[in-house]
């Protein structure tokens, strides 16, 4: 399997590496499609640890992280979630926006985010030590928090932080080229484009373009496709529903390439 590629924007590999080494946990912070889980990605395959993916939401609960008792034919069984399973085999668990998840479920994660590193099980009674290798990984998005979702002091001051953002323009561009396979240019131009999107106020545009969205334009355009439809159905629908501030960022987009 070939390497899961990621370009560093500063010493974020080298801190995680780090982390790994000392079993502290990793919070990362950074807005939609700027390669937060590409990087955790990347770094599983570095470290050469199993990465347990869990995308959090308002339904989430203590039991899919950890685990539940089954029935099958022979009766009931344990099945472990992949939180618990992470803490029992070695790995990390990465919680994909963690302020999406109830209150009482990131609980769980206090025993396993300071010195103690243990997950205790009502359920079965048990009390997991993490495996030398578990590694506890959360990311969250601050445009999104407000005072009803947000990591509470109690939680985050347990992890190590580190703060993403999108790429810088020579980083962003080698990364579409790389990902893409588009020429030089027109990767400059998707670039250009997304800095002057970033750089809006209008409150309608919730998220910023992100990497993915060029990346998408991008291989759209290799495959055929006309750079400014490419760019109309990746990007711009992909911002608004709001008619006006889709006229603007159409009007942008036809700036660079041509309608």
């Amino acid at each position: 399997m070939s390497n899961t590629y990621y370009l560093s924007q500063s010493n974020e590999v080298e801190l995680f590496q780090a982390a790994a080494s000392m079993n502290l946990p990793v919070l990362i912070k950074g807005p939609t499609g700027c390669g937060k889980t590409r990087f955790i990605e990347s770094m599983g395959e570095k470290l050469d640890r199993k990465v347990y993916t869990v995308v959090c939401h308002d339904d989430l609960s203590a039991a899919d992280l950890i685990g539940r008792h089954l029935i099958n034919e022979h009766g009931t069984f344990w099945q472990d979630g992949p939180l618990t399973k992470a803490v029992r085999e070695g790995g990390i668990c990465y919680l994909d926006e963690i302020i999406e998840a109830r209150k009482d479920t990131t609980v769980v994660l206090h025993s396993l985010a300071d010195y103690r590193r243990v997950l205790p099980i009502d359920r079965t009674g048990e009390l997991i030590e993490a495996h030398p290798d578990f590694m506890l990984v959360v990311s969250y998005n601050p445009g999104y928090q407000n005072v009803l979702k947000g990591m509470k002091p109690s939680t985050k001051q347990r992890f190590i932080s580190l703060s993403f953002d999108y790429p810088k323009p020579e980083i962003e561009k080698e990364i579409i080229i790389k990902e893409s396979g588009v020429n030089a240019e027109v990767a400059q131009k998707l670039v250009n484009i997304a800095g002057e999107i970033r750089q809006l106020t209008d409150s309608d545009i919730e998220e910023a373009v992100s990497t993915r969205l060029l990346v998408y334009s991008a291989k759209l355009i290799v495959n055929g496709f006309d750079p400014y439809q490419a760019c109309m159905h990746s990007i711009v629908e992909s911002l608004s529903d709001e008619d006006e501030v889709l006229e603007v960022l159409r009007k942008l987009i036809g700036l660079h390439f041509s309608s």
